[in-house]
C-alpha cells in the first residue's frame, strides 16, 4: 500500500523506473514457470498479443506519467476506480450489450463521485497560495492536461478489457499466459525510457541508506521501495490471477473494489492529503456505486437467509 506512494513522493518522476522492474520481474517469472524457457507455445496467436501490448503499455506509461501533472495520488485512484463507466459505454458501443437500471443506477453514480472530486480537486489546484496568478493558472493547465491523460488511460484500459473477453471466447481462457506476455513483449519498449530510467536509477542510489530489517543489509532506501513494490505488485496481480480461476467474477471485482478503498484510504491518513468533506462524499458515490454495479446485495441475501435457517446450538 506505501512503497509506491512514498517512492512517488520523494521523486514524483519515477514511474518509468517502477514500471519497468514491475514488468522485468513478471516477465522472468513467467518466462521460467509459464512458458518454460520458450519450449511452449502460446495458446493465443502472438499478434493478437502484440495488439494488447500496445494498449497494457501505453495504459501504464500514460497512468504514470499523469502523476507528474498535478495529480495528486487519492484523485489518481479515485480516477481510476471508475473503470465500470469507460467498460459499460465502450461494451454499449462496440458489443450492443444492455445493462439493467440497477447497473445505470450505479455508473450514473460512480460518475457523480469522480465529478466531486475531480471537481474539488480542481478548486484547490487553482486556489494554491504558495503560486502567483501566473504560475497558478500554469499549474491549472498542467493538472487538466493529467486529466485528459487519466481519461485517456481510462478509455484505453477498458477497451483492452473488450479485446481481451473477445480473445478469451475465442481462444479460451489463459490469463497467466496473457499476463506474461503482456509484461514480457512491452519490455524493448523500456529502452524509449532508458535516459529517464537510468536518471532515477543514479537518484535511488544516492537516497539515504536503510538497513533492511532481519537481513541486516544496508542499502539506499529508494531502492528497498523500489523492491518491496516489486514483490507486492507480484503478490497482487498473482492474487488476483488465483481468484478468476477459483472465484466467480462477482468476488474477484468484490475484493478489487475494496483493496482500491482501502488503499485510497490508507494513502489520505499515511500522507496526510487534503481530503474534504466533498472528497469523501464523491469517493463514498464511487465505491458504493462500484458495489452496486457488483449486485454484491442479491449474493448476500440468500446466504444471510441461509444463514438464519441454520438450527442454533443449545
Amino acid at each position: 500500500l506505501v512503497f509506491l506512494p512514498c517512492a512517488c513522493r520523494q521523486f514524483p518522476g519515477c514511474g518509468n523506473i517502477v514500471t519497468f522492474f514491475q514488468f522485468l520481474f513478471i516477465a522472468v517469472e513467467g518466462f521460467i514457470f509459464e512458458v518454460n524457457f520458450g519450449r511452449k507455445k502460446p495458446a493465443i496467436p502472438l499478434r493478437y498479443y502484440f495488439i494488447m501490448v500496445a494498449m497494457f503499455f501505453t495504459v501504464s506509461v500514460v497512468n504514470n506519467y499523469a502523476l507528474n501533472l498535478n495529480i495528486a495520488m487519492p484523485l489518481h485512484m479515485i480516477f481510476r476506480s471508475g473503470s465500470l463507466i469507460a467498460s459499460m459505454a465502450l461494451g454499449i458501443i462496440i458489443l450492443k450489450k444492455r445493462y439493467s437500471i440497477l447497473k445505470y443506477t450505479s455508473i450514473a453514480l460512480v460518475s457523480l463521485g469522480i465529478f466531486t472530486c475531480t471537481f474539488m480537486s480542481a478548486k484547490q489546484v487553482a486556489s494554491d497560495s504558495g503560486l502567483n496568478e501566473e504560475d497558478g493558472f500554469q499549474a491549472f493547465l498542467w493538472w487538466l492536461l493529467g486529466i485528459a491523460a487519466l481519461t485517456f488511460a481510462l478509455l484505453m484500459s477498458a477497451r483492452m478489457g473488450i479485446f481481451q473477453e473477445t480473445l478469451y471466447k475465442q481462444f479460451g481462457k489463459h490469463s497467466k499466459e496473457a499476463l506474461f506476455y503482456n509484461h514480457a513483449l512491452p519490455l524493448p519498449g523500456f529502452l524509449l525510457l532508458a535516459p529517464d530510467i537510468y536518471h532515477h536509477a543514479v537518484l535511488f542510489s544516492q537516497s539515504e541508506p536503510f538497513q533492511v530489517p532481519v537481513l541486516g543489509l544496508t542499502m539506499p532506501i529508494m531502492w528497498f521501495y523500489l523492491f518491496m513494490n516489486v514483490i507486492t505488485q507480484y503478490v497482487c496481480i498473482r492474487g488476483v490471477f488465483i481468484l478468476t480461476t477459483e472465484c466467480t467474477s462477482l468476488t474477484v471485482t468484490l475484493v478489487v473494489t475494496l483493496r482500491k478503498f482501502i488503499s485510497l484510504i490508507f494513502s489520505i491518513l499515511y500522507f496526510h492529503n487534503p481530503f474534504t468533506v466533498w472528497h469523501w462524499l464523491g469517493t463514498s458515490f464511487v465505491f458504493v456505486g462500484t458495489l452496486m454495479y457488483t449486485e454484491v446485495w442479491n449474493s448476500l441475501g440468500p446466504g444471510l437467509a441461509r444463514w438464519r435457517e441454520m438450527p442454533k446450538k443449545e
